[in-house]
């Protein structure tokens, strides 16, 4: 009984300092509270310049990242490297690890980082299609990778840094921090009767709806930063999303205006008109190696698993230190 009960106790030990073990940076990440099937989503955003860096908007089935769960994710990624040219757009799928993508990424004319962009996701029964400043980037029509998505998914932004330089490029904190700026986000439903999109919900971020949104305290695998709640919050009508170094979470500044969104009404005509067209190509899914996502790591390392990039089987430190009690207080009986 002896032995045991050290085997545990050291086993509890173990798995409590795995627990605890915060990382050097901190990121943010904020998910909706309600899921949805469908829709289409605008969002104005100013992304951060900075090489390994990533500021995203993404849709993700909760839940996915547990087990062999069929994983269901719709991706905009904007790699900070390469002055804030390049983005990703991505829809990451399967039960299998590492999961299936369809990565692409495309350039833009300047950098996303020096103003405020618009960036519209259209998810269907039919397709999923990207646009940016009312230009389609690229359109996926039928194939699998549409019609697998079946569930509803929260709605995500966060700002985080991987550790797969080949995909993100070269880090170096000398940068940090760097913010990932969000004016509003507009969500549309999808009527499958009409095929049409219809009235939703829009949010200006005046303040931040804690009945909309909640702040993520978790990480994954591959993933350089802890998500921290003090990184994300609104200021001046704008959401900011913090990249820092442990010691220097939050935002003191002042948010950069948004200039007025001419490309955004352009951005609403060009794709709401875009819901009965087919004319870009469709895409196939292709494998992806398991560095160059966060959707390749099934395991979280710190904090909540009530969804993102990474979830469940964390052990609560309390539970630990109770359960080892209770086998020190049995010992005592004997």
């Amino acid at each position: 009984m002896r032995r045991i009960s050290i085997f545990l106790l050291a086993l509890c030990a173990s798995l409590a300092a795995g627990v605890t073990t915060a990382k050097s940076y901190k990121g943010a990440e904020i998910f909706s509270n309600q899921s949805y099937l469908y829709g289409r989503y605008e969002m104005r955003m100013r992304v951060a310049n900075a090489s390994g860096v990533l500021s995203t908007f993404f849709t993700y089935k909760n839940g996915s990242e547990i087990g062999n769960t069929f994983w269901e994710e719709i991706d905009i990624e904007v790699f900070g490297k390469n002055n804030a040219t390049q983005w990703q757009s991505n829809v990451i799928l399967g039960s299998s690890r590492p999961t299936l993508h369809t990565e692409q990424v495309h350039t833009a004319p300047q950098s996303l980082a020096d103003a405020y962009h618009t960036y519209v996701l259209e998810w269907t029964p039919d397709y999923v299609a990207w646009f940016v400043d009312g230009v389609e980037v690229r359109r996926i029509i039928g194939t699998s990778t549409v019609t697998s998505l079946t569930n509803a998914q929260s709605l995500r932004f966060n700002i985080w840094s991987s550790e797969s330089a080949e995909w993100v490029g070269a880090w170096n904190d000398s940068v940090l921090p760097v913010y990932q700026f969000v004016n509003y986000i507009d969500y549309k439903t999808y009527n499958a009767t009409t095929k049409s999109f219809e009235a939703g919900w829009r949010d200006d971020f005046d303040t931040f709806d804690t009945s909309r949104w909640s702040k993520a305290n978790w990480s994954f695998d591959g993933n350089r930063v802890d998500f921290a709640p003090e990184n994300a919050l609104v200021k001046n009508g704008i959401l900011v999303l913090a990249l820092t170094k442990e010691n220097a979470m939050g935002y003191a500044g002042t948010p950069p205006a948004d200039e007025p969104a001419s490309s955004s009404s352009a951005s609403s005509v060009a794709s709401s008109s875009s819901v009965a067209s087919s004319s870009a190509a469709s895409s196939s899914m292709a494998s992806s190696a398991p560095a160059s996502s966060k959707a390749a790591s099934s395991t979280a390392t710190t904090g909540s698993n009530s969804g993102g990039g990474g979830g469940g089987g964390s052990i609560p430190l309390w539970g630990l230190l109770a359960l080892s009690g209770l086998l020190l207080a049995g010992r005592g009986r004997k």
